[in-house]
């Protein structure tokens, strides 16, 4: 179903810290109907959205999302939720049944809710992920779609939501497309379905809709932001941390919107080593809300990273939103302790989330761990930049993102982009891109993975490597992704030499590197896809890396092998990377212990804060 009108733009509102609201969970087991002919969706003759048609004329149409019972022995419905199969939400439906694993197309969900609303509420549905386009509807009447893949969307359903038995159907496409975010080509799987969990959120008339609250940082002992209302309303609001004994009222203006600018009382700050996070309370005479926030700040001198001031390198890795072993979508907070809990036992200091917003669990859970995060959008490979409805998904998400996890102390990094190749229109796209955060967000760092070249010196054994992507001077810090020693040359030709040719003003993240290592193939080190292999090219890459002056960071590609219809050398791959360094078992191979003891090592001479 690729986007064909206005209708199909997002409709869906912010709802700042959706988690810890009033709310009743939907999550379990949902009616499911696979429909590759989107026979629910459209007239079998003009193609037309069903939600599209004269209401008067849908009954002579299969319209699911109706929930239709024959009237008599004679009517004819060719559909039956009660009847279908049952699917577990949330998952994706790759693995949820063999014979949809590589299905992309059209599905319908539908499950019943029961409900007694009440008058002085109103009422939300909130989808924390659908992969990709998404089309809700409540008691047969359409309540609005979602473009994108991983990010959240709430709708309102207040007017809709019935006292008693409510149907709700979900339409749910994963098909890639040319104009979508990301597009046709990717090298991860594609997972289908409503991947995280959904909720029915309750919320007073007036309620508090968004707000921002961190630390200057150019004055660490100021808290900025703002509370933003639901209601173009003049209004009291309480801003309160108890365990600091501070409480500071502001004044919201016509547009229900209160700037916050205020010093803060003694406080510990947020940090690696000590991941303090306070109880902060928002209320005003019909609402409250409450968070757990952490106050540090993030911010680039020269060469430097610099955490509550103090310099840091990023002891990092990369990892999809996957858990191996099933294989499956990973979503739940249980999940995210276990991609976190493997990182740290790496002793990572720093996750690059790749290459889509992750479950807000993972975000919130990183708070907790003290672990720095890099999180970022797929705009990825062959987007199409000159395309406006491509940048209006792009720019979505990228909002969603932003403004989800602006107050989470763990994310440090907002990438806009990863492996684009350079040209004008793309260049264009990332600047906008980036004018999208900062509008936002000024307390982070803006970065991308950056496009570079590669050359050889005459001798041709000897190599210079320049980041010389145009939109590296709109960069905070300098990240590229490198695979000397595996996609370029093997890894004994490293010992030759690599010259960087790097900004000596802008700290430097190696954002991947790596090379392919069955778990348990083991053979001489130049031997491709053995841990032997894999373990030398991490060999002589630490070694390279260890030679750049303004080097602060890295996240090797990748913490597990993960699924990818990509690769498919039989007995090797058979449909995964195996970049991990960790096997699809989860066990350990040789690299894993090397960067370990690297990583180990280069505590020592940047220390944690």
């Amino acid at each position: 179903m690729p986007p064909n009108s206005s209708s199909m733009e997002n409709s869906d509102t912010i709802l700042q810290n959706a988690c810890n609201r009033t709310k009743t969970c939907l999550n379990g087991k949902w009616a499911f109907i696979v429909d590759p002919y989107e026979t629910g969706y459209r007239s079998h003759r003009n193609g037309i959205p069903h939600d599209q048609i004269d209401p008067e004329d849908r009954s002579r149409y299969y319209t699911y999302f109706q929930n239709r019972k024959p009237s008599h022995q004679a009517d004819m419905v060719e559909y039956d939720f009660e009847k279908a199969e049952k699917i577990d939400v949330p998952g994706d439906w790759n693995h949820q049944n063999l014979s949809w694993k590589l299905y992309e197309g059209c599905v319908w969900y539908s499950r019943k809710i029961e409900h007694t609303p009440k008058p002085q509420s109103r009422y939300f549905l909130r989808f924390d992920a659908a992969n990709y386009e998404t089309h809700v509807y409540l008691n047969g009447e359409k309540v609005g779609m979602h473009l994108g893949g991983f990010d959240p969307f709430s709708l309102e359903v207040t007017s809709i939501l019935n006292d008693g038995i409510n149907h709700l159907s979900v339409c749910v496409n994963n098909r890639r497309e040319p104009g979508q975010v990301p597009n046709m080509r990717t090298d991860w799987y594609n997972y289908g379905g409503i991947t995280r969990d959904v909720w029915l959120i309750e919320t007073p008339l007036q309620f508090i809709d968004d707000y921002q609250i961190q630390l200057d940082n150019e004055n660490p002992q100021q808290l900025k932001g703002f509370v933003k209302l639901s209601e173009s309303i003049s209004s009291e609001i309480i801003l309160e941390i108890p365990e600091l004994g501070f409480k500071h009222k502001l004044n919201s203006n016509s547009n229900g919107y209160a700037g916050l600018n205020v010093t803060m009382p003694d406080f510990q700050k947020w940090s690696i080593l000590n991941p303090k996070l306070y109880d902060v309370q928002i209320s005003t005479t019909s609402d409250s809300i409450s968070d757990r926030i952490g106050f540090r700040t993030i911010k680039v001198d020269g060469a430097d990273i610099l955490l509550n001031d103090q310099p840091i390198f990023l002891r990092g890795i990369s990892c999809h939103e996957e858990i191996p072993e099933t294989p499956r979508r990973a979503h739940s907070i249980e999940d995210a302790k276990y991609i976190l809990k493997a990182a740290k036992e790496l002793h990572c200091n720093f996750v690059r989330l790749a290459h889509y917003p992750h479950s807000e669990n993972v975000p919130r859970l990183a708070d907790e761990m003290g672990i720095l995060l890099w999180e970022e959008i797929p705009v990825y490979w062959g987007i199409q930049y000159d395309k406006s409805e491509t940048f209006d998904q792009a720019a979505s998400q990228l909002r969603t993102l932003v403004n989800r996890d602006k107050n989470r102390a763990s994310s440090i990094i907002w990438s806009v982009a990863n492996e684009t190749p350079v040209n004008e229109s793309r260049t264009s796209f990332l600047k906008r891109l980036k004018s999208i955060v900062t509008e936002i967000d000024t307390t982070r760092i803006v970065s991308a993975a950056l496009d570079r070249d590669e050359l050889d010196y005459s001798d041709k054994l000897k190599k210079e490597m320049h980041v010389s992507d145009p939109f590296a001077p709109e960069c905070d810090v300098l990240c590229c992704n490198e695979y000397l020693g595996w996609y370029s040359g093997t890894p004994d030709q490293m010992e030759a030499g690599v010259k960087w040719f790097l900004d000596p003003n802008k700290p430097f993240i190696i954002s991947e590197f790596g090379a392919d290592a069955l778990g348990g193939h083991r053979g001489d080190r130049m031997q491709r896809w053995t841990e032997d292999f894999q373990d030398y090219v991490y060999e002589q890459q630490l070694k390279m890396l260890d030679e750049i002056p303004t080097l602060r960071g890295m996240s090797p590609w990748i913490l597990f092998d993960f699924r990818t219809p990509r690769r498919n050398l039989a007995g090797i791959q058979d449909g995964w990377n195996r970049k991990g360094l960790l096997s699809d078992k989860r066990i350990p191979k040789l690299a894993f212990e090397r960067l370990k003891k690297y990583y180990q090592e280069k505590a020592k001479v940047f220390p944690d804060v």
